[in-house]
């Protein structure tokens, strides 16, 4: 459905310094694999599951470790205090919406005490974020079960990811606009360590959308407060909606040894790219960050006995990956919008794809292209 809509890239803008991956995607990752299961049903039900594999093997048996930073925890993320604890993720990543995180994360489960070499756990940490569809999905239906998230994680593949309308950001809005799944990567050169940083983003939230300094949102008649702020207006009297808010959830990977310490650091950056985007991080918004390794110096084997290599990146050597994960993650934002397709929900509601030629027509005015 997202076949005629180009990539940020194909738009002729090119977000930051570092080159991207062959497939501009967090399946640049080596071995990392992305699945979706879309939930389009007669008038009202717009809704989906997105699933993340670190890497090909049993999760729980190899576990990568990883790390969350929350920039506005106005959301639901199952599994949030025990990677805060141990630092580790012991199943694939799920991405859904909001009133689904629980059968998503039963249903996970199961997956999960399923596997061959798992005959034994007694436990799961499932990890499952979420955005709120509601605008656009009978979200209270609760369509996203057991069938729909195995389907998912049997349609995990390494190679080129499908964005936009699909999977969990099939009824997602940001900037006014459908949103989506977008993703990106960046390689670090050769002298730095070549290694790989992805990013995937569920866009639904709120801001004014700003590309690569160009505002595009406020061009578009796409700014938030436009219906709340009066120019010339008192500031005691400016007021903003409480109802506005949205949420997103964006999931780094990359291949380089970083440990839990660093990774979190990682995270935090993602903040970074986001901002360059226009997001305002509302106070009724979920915005986290998931960030993991796969690198098999730092994989966290289940074995009795085992030699753990201590080759971690020092302290001085994250500055590299740090823009990466910016640059990821502002590229996976524009990639969600410009993949999007526009959409029509629940009770009528419409959410308008991002109108390309106009936004060309906008990067060329602010000699962005």
């Amino acid at each position: 459905m997202n076949d005629r809509r180009p990539r940020t890239r194909e738009m002729g803008v090119n977000p930051g310094t570092i080159a991207p991956g062959p497939l501009n995607a967090i399946t640049d990752v080596a071995d990392l694999r992305v699945g979706h299961e879309t939930i389009i049903r007669g008038d009202d039900v717009r809704t989906g599951v997105t699933a993340i594999f670190p890497h090909g093997k049993n999760l729980f048996r190899e576990k990568v470790p990883a790390a969350v930073f929350v920039g506005n925890g106005y959301g639901k993320l199952i599994g949030l205090s025990q990677i805060e604890e141990l630092g580790e993720i012991e199943t694939p990543i799920l991405l859904t919406n909001t009133l689904s995180v629980g059968r998503v994360a039963d249903a996970l489960v199961q997956y999960m005490l399923s596997l061959p070499g798992n005959e034994d756990v007694l436990s799961i940490n499932p990890v499952v974020g979420e955005t709120n569809d509601g605008f656009l999905n009978d979200i209270r239906g609760r369509h996203v079960g057991k069938t729909e998230v195995f389907t998912a994680l049997k349609n995990a593949r390494q190679g080129q990811i499908e964005e936009g309308t699909i999977g969990a950001g099939t009824g997602t809005v940001a900037f006014g606009f459908k949103g989506g799944i977008g993703t990106s990567s960046r390689k670090l050169p050769e002298p730095l360590g070549g290694y790989m940083v992805g990013a995937i983003a569920q866009t639904n939230f709120d801001g004014i959308l700003t590309i690569v300094g160009a505002p595009v949102g406020r061009e578009l008649g796409r700014d938030f407060l436009k219906d709340q702020i009066e120019i010339g207006e008192p500031e005691a009297s400016r007021a903003v909606s409480p109802e506005q808010g949205g949420s997103v959830v964006v999931v780094i990977g990359t291949d380089a040894p970083v440990d839990t310490r660093n990774l979190r650091r990682l995270a935090a950056r993602g903040i970074f790219g986001l901002a360059r985007t226009g997001c305002v991080g509302y106070n009724r918004s979920g915005d986290y960050f998931i960030a993991f390794s796969t690198a098999d110096e730092v994989r966290i084997i289940d074995e009795p006995v085992r030699s753990q290599a201590t080759r971690v990146l020092k302290n001085e050597e994250m500055s590299p990956l740090f823009l990466a994960s910016i640059e990821a993650t502002e590229e996976a934002v524009y990639n969600s919008l410009f993949r999007a397709t526009t959409v029509k929900g629940i009770d009528g509601h419409v959410a308008e794809a991002i109108p390309i030629e106009r936004t060309q027509e906008i990067l060329r005015k602010y000699h962005v292209t």
